[in-house]
């Protein structure tokens, strides 16, 4: 599902103060796989998980995601590739606090074309899913960390992506929801979706959910 090739990404590329954030990536994850990118602070994981989501492009490498090579798309074509494979969960959850959870999660869906009885049915099976149905008509700067977790999860799920990214996903939440987070991961195997979580949490060590994780340092792979 995942294969990436001797990828490396260097800010500030041609300056006095370039800086390495990944070098030498080599990494393929498979269909249906739970992965943990595991590293403290600084250590390059956010940054891999932003370029398969083509949010950002690596300085060289090729990256290959559900057969497609996206390393240098351009960015139109970037946006599109993401809206139709990858749902992405980000640590601060990235909500427009002035809108519904309902229509929070209907955006992904806006820009597709879909008849709005499509979208509806979708939304409706996308909180479902993430058990914030009862909340739909909210206002999202109403909710709770971990109601709005719960509506970033929905609106990652809402266009069936095959692909699920997560960027510390417990980094805002207590204990509690924290470990609401872990049972969510059971139904993202059940979908059969590709699942890739960026964290230093703990509570992710040792998981049934989790196949495989990969230990990343001084953006480099020292554990896979």
């Amino acid at each position: 599902m995942i294969h990436i090739e001797h990828l490396n990404k260097v800010y500030n590329e041609n300056a006095a103060n370039a800086y390495t954030a990944l070098h030498d990536i080599n990494l393929h994850i498979r269909p249906a796989e739970t992965v943990v990118l595991k590293g403290v602070s600084g250590s390059g994981k956010s940054t891999l998980l932003s370029i398969i989501a083509t949010l950002i492009k690596p300085s060289s490498g090729e990256l290959v995601v559900d057969g497609e090579q996206i390393a240098k798309l351009p960015d139109t074509h970037a946006s599109h590739f993401r809206n139709a494979h990858i749902g992405f969960i980000f640590q601060a959850f990235n909500l427009f606090d002035e809108l519904s959870v309902k229509d929070n999660i209907a955006l992904p869906l806006i820009v597709t074309g879909m008849s709005q009885k499509s979208i509806d049915e979708k939304v409706q099976q996308a909180m479902k899913i993430a058990h914030i149905s009862h909340k739909q008509d909210q206002s999202v700067q109403n909710l709770s960390g971990g109601e709005k977790q719960r509506c970033a999860i929905a609106r990652a799920l809402v266009h069936e992506p095959k692909i699920i990214l997560c960027d510390e996903p417990t980094a805002n939440l207590d204990r509690e929801n924290s470990l609401k987070f872990i049972e969510t991961l059971k139904q993202f195997k059940a979908l059969g979706k590709t699942v890739v979580i960026a964290t230093h949490d703990p509570l992710f060590d040792g998981l049934e959910s989790v196949d495989r994780t990969i230990v990343i340092e001084n953006g480099k792979i020292t554990s896979s």
